[in-house]
């Protein structure tokens, strides 16, 4: 599957891929600024965090199976992430707040959003939309060793979709190698910091479909 989708959306020579730049995101309407307050408020969010947080934890340890939520790690030089897969169940507008609340609870861990950005590109048989999230840590030093603590390293946040469908939103941590910056936490430590929250109730569960588009 991830040698799929890096031939899916890896830079093409051909024609089917036309250059694109990206471009700062569009900022939310007053109305969609509310609604995802609402969305955060009624911790709708419920309904997929500890699944998204189990179902990495079955796919590592190599048990992930076809039945609830899918997570795929992504493992390259220098960078570590997942992959977690959208779901029929879901719905685009909560898949989409459920997006804006990750690159929420990364600025609470201590960081601050360096950009925000989007691009699409067009292929000979789909358009390709993503946008992304580039999390830089505070410039703030250890108490114990002066040194600038870097928390989990560079994070980036990306949400891609197909033709106006989303596909899935992709977590990574990059951690900074050099002498002044503190050891980096885990890409484990940052999922548990996100993910790990209350399983959904009755009540949750009735509210996906307020937030369904």
């Amino acid at each position: 599957m991830i040698h799929f989708l890096q031939q899916l959306f890896g830079r093409r020579a051909g024609a089917d891929a036309a250059a694109a730049t990206w471009q700062p995101a569009r900022v939310p309407t007053p109305e969609q600024a509310q609604q995802h307050a609402r969305w955060v408020a009624e911790e709708v969010y419920r309904n997929w965090l500890a699944p998204y947080y189990k179902a990495y934890h079955l796919r590592k340890g190599g048990a992930g199976g076809k039945r609830g939520l899918r997570v795929e790690l992504l493992r390259e030089e220098g960078r570590q992430g997942a992959l977690l897969f959208y779901d029929s169940s879901i719905g685009p507008g909560n898949f989409g707040h459920l997006y804006e609340l990750l690159g929420e609870r990364v600025t609470a861990l201590g960081y601050h959003r360096a950009c925000h950005d989007q691009r699409q590109r067009r292929h000979e048989q789909h358009q390709e939309t993503v946008h992304k999230q580039l999390f830089k840590p505070n410039p703030t030093d250890c108490a114990e060793c002066g040194r600038c603590d870097q928390r989990y390293g560079l994070i980036t946040l990306d949400l891609v979709s197909v033709n106006g469908q989303p596909m899935f939103i992709r977590l990574s941590s990059n951690p900074v190698r050099e002498s002044h910056f503190t050891a980096p936490k885990s890409f484990e430590e940052l999922l548990t910091a996100l993910l790990d929250a209350p399983a959904p109730d009755a009540d949750t569960r009735a509210r996906i479909a307020t937030y369904w588009q």
